[in-house]
């Protein structure tokens, strides 16, 4: 039910802002909040070609780069990559937090505790405009399986 409201406010977004709602950029929506994870554009490409053969991974990266400048998702670069998330914060909320990523599989995990203060006391004369916390790591699933793998290889 959340995930269908946060689709719809997408959809609506993107309607707002002059971009067309075409089959394949309403498919790249649903499987980014249903996936709720920073993925590739690769990662997004190999879902979509699978019932859309004729979509080119320029089409995908060009929509995911869109997405992500009308506030539908969020960026990061993971291995050297860009990865994009569906936002996780609905705009107009006063929801802030960031986030723990998973450098395997692109889990997140939100963190409620926002380092500004700090910052803002370092910078005094300095006027913030804006920030992003992001915290690099593996998560316990796939530590676990790291574990469990080298385990099986003794």
């Amino acid at each position: 039910m959340k995930n269908e409201i946060a689709i719809t406010r997408a959809l609506e977004m993107l309607k707002k802002s002059g971009k067309k709602q075409t089959k394949n950029r309403e498919e790249m929506i649903r499987y980014l909040a249903l996936e709720n994870r920073y993925l590739s554009a690769k990662e997004v490409y190999s879902f979509l070609v699978q019932d859309n053969p004729g979509v080119s991974f320029d089409t995908i990266y060009r929509n995911l780069k869109d997405f992500s400048e009308i506030g539908i998702l969020e960026e990061t670069e993971l291995n050297a990559e860009k990865n994009f998330r569906f936002h996780c914060v609905i705009p107009g909320s006063d929801h802030h937090h960031h986030h723990f990523i998973c450098t395997t599989c692109g889990a997140t995990k939100e963190l409620n505790l926002c380092p500004m203060d700090y910052f803002q006391n370092q910078l005094p004369n300095c006027l913030i405009e804006s920030h992003r916390f992001e915290i690099f790591g593996q998560c316990e699933t796939c530590l676990a399986k790291k574990t469990e793998d080298s385990v099986e290889k003794r």
